[in-house]
This record gives structure tokens, sequence and C-alpha cells, in this order.
């Protein structure tokens, strides 16, 4: 873990944003099409320390992206070249645009500023979408990244993040993935290499201590 002053220095409100990954009702949602993932979001306590951590940047004044992925009823533009897109289109839930599972599910709260990017195609919130577009635009530098899953979209997430120069910070108690034991695998082994780990604790204390300061307009 970071020193309190070393991911302080990562944390500058005016150059951090928030990511939160597939944090939609129909991952993470009481009706999920992965209920196995939903349950270990919520029993973990992860989506909780995403609220949280949105929360907090919400007051900080620090930019929130919410990187939601859905399909079109007709199922137009999405891909069907991984065994994880085709096994997809059989789930009883669909990420359907316009629909309830591709809401930002509670108890995270979406605030008027916060940014809501929407993918069609592909496993990563960053390639191919507005997200790092949006990140320059606002002069990000530090990009924290949380949500679901471990197993796919997080590691792509980081990795897109790093590839374009953005240094990454991943809070271990954000972020789900399943089996349980297979998370705290992944940070170790993998994320740990290119990514700044910490807790929620860690970044909230940071932004706490930031708070009094020019808040992004």
């Amino acid at each position: 873990m970071p020193s309190y002053e070393q991911l302080g220095e990562l944390l500058d409100q005016a150059t951090t944003a928030l990511l939160t990954v597939e944090c939609q009702q129909g991952v993470v949602g009481p009706d999920s099409a992965l209920p196995e993932l939903a349950r270990e979001a919520r029993a973990s306590g992860a989506l909780t320390n995403v609220a949280r951590l949105v929360a907090a940047a919400h007051d900080s004044g620090i930019q929130v992206i919410h990187a939601i992925a859905e399909r079109r009823p007709d199922g137009r533009g999405a891909g069907r070249n991984a065994r994880l897109f085709r096994a997809a289109e059989r789930l009883p839930v669909q990420q359907l645009a316009g629909t309830t599972a591709v809401r930002v599910a509670a108890p995270i709260e979406v605030a008027e500023e916060d940014f809501v990017v929407r993918r069609l195609h592909g496993l990563s919130p960053l390639a191919g979408t507005d997200v790092d577009a949006l990140l320059r635009n606002v002069g990000c530098r530090t990009l924290i990244v949380t949500g679901v899953s471990a197993n796919v979209a997080i590691p792509n997430a980081v990795f897109d993040a790093v590839n374009r120069g953005y240094t990454a910070v991943v809070p271990a108690d954000a972020i789900a993935g399943v089996p349980s034991e297979y998370t705290p695998a992944m940070i170790r082994h993998t994320l740990a290499l290119v990514a700044t780990v910490a807790t929620t604790d860690e970044v909230l204390a940071c932004f706490e201590r930031q708070r009094g300061g020019v808040r992004r307009g």
C-alpha cells in the first residue's frame, strides 16, 4: 500500500477522476443477469464502497464517470468474437439500451455533473468510448477505477488507462469478481504491477484532506 503522502500526491482533486465500471442494475442489482457476481459485489462491501467513493468525489468536486455496458435490442454493433459475448446473448436479463438494467445501481448516486458513458461493444470502458477524451478535457491525470468485474472489465480499464498515460489507482475493496478469492489474487499478481493499490478509507481520507480546496467547475 502507498504511504498517505504518496497517495495524497496522486489524488490531487484538480487532476483526479473516479470511474465506476458496470455498476448497473442488470449486473450488480437484485435482478442481475450475473447473480453470483451481484451477490459478491454486495456481500464483499464493494458496491457500498463504490457508493462511498462516488459521494465523496461529488463533495470534493472530483469528476465521476459511470461506464455502462449495453446492447441494442437487435444486437447490432455487438461483438460475437468471444465466448463471453455469445453467452451474454443467452442470459435471461439483457443489458438493453433504455431499460432499467442499464441504470446505475443503488446505493450509487448519479449527480448532474457526472458523465454516463455507454458502450455497445468490447470489453473495456476506455477503448472505443468517449471516456479517454472526456478525461483529458477535464484535465485528469489520475484515474480511480472501481466496480466490476475483477475478471474482465476492471483489468481492461486499468491497462487501457495506463497505456494512455494515466496513473491508475485501484481501491482494492471497491472492486469485485468471482469467485471471491480471485479478486485479491488478481490485485496482488496483476493490478499491483501497474496501478497504485489502496483502500476505500485511504482514498476517502485523501479526499477529506483536500476538501477545502478549489473545486473543479
